[in-house]
């Protein structure tokens, strides 16, 4: 029996190409296709979506809604901006709304490793608490460690971290059903009257 290899989404990156959060990002997607993962990245210029709410999806924008509710775990990786997440990503991260009415609603059940690159430790930290506050908001499992990187810094460097946040990527995917994407039951509304 073939067992379905997980797909991880990844997400992040600035409109500046090559910068050090899209760099992060793809190392960590490649990380994970070395542990025997499928990836799909959405990065850079190609978050730049209508405001969310304004018009209805158009067809990247759709293509993100569909790789993510596919989706056996995902990668956000975030430059700081000012102590919190841009805004490009933020809006990309919106259109998970979309996803909303699903068997399996916005990011549940699904593992969600985290990465803050900012021009100081302060900026980072809150970036990443920031992450987390969506991630949780949008039901998904951010793993146990998020990344920071001081990008200020000379030759920073975080590939140790990059591995095992993905490490726990894999493993969650495993252990939430890699390959059943959408299986999962949908949650009932709870109402106190």
């Amino acid at each position: 029996m073939m067992v379905a290899r997980p797909l991880i989404v990844g997400i992040g990156g600035t409109t500046r190409s090559g910068s050090s959060s899209e760099r992060l990002l793809h190392q960590a997607l490649a990380e994970a296709q070395a542990a025997g993962a499928d990836t799909l990245a959405f990065s850079g210029e190609g978050l730049l979506f209508p405001i969310y709410g304004t018009a209805k999806p158009g067809t990247a924008e759709q293509g993100f809604i569909e790789a993510l509710r596919r989706s056996d775990g995902v990668v956000i990786a975030s430059p700081g901006y000012h102590g919190s997440v841009s805004g490009m990503l933020k809006n990309a991260l919106d259109y998970i709304e979309e996803l909303r009415s699903d068997v399996r609603p916005y990011l549940q059940g699904r593992p969600v490793g985290l990465i803050a690159a900012a021009a100081g430790w302060q900026a980072g930290g809150s970036t990443l608490q920031h992450l987390r506050s969506i991630v949780h908001a949008l039901r998904g499992w951010p793993t146990p460690l998020g990344v920071i990187t001081n990008s200020s810094l000379p030759n920073c460097c975080c590939g140790d971290q990059i591995s095992l946040m993905v490490g726990q990527v894999m493993d969650f995917a495993g252990a939430f059903g890699a390959g059943k994407a959408g299986m999962a039951a949908p949650l009932q509304p709870f109402c106190v009257a």
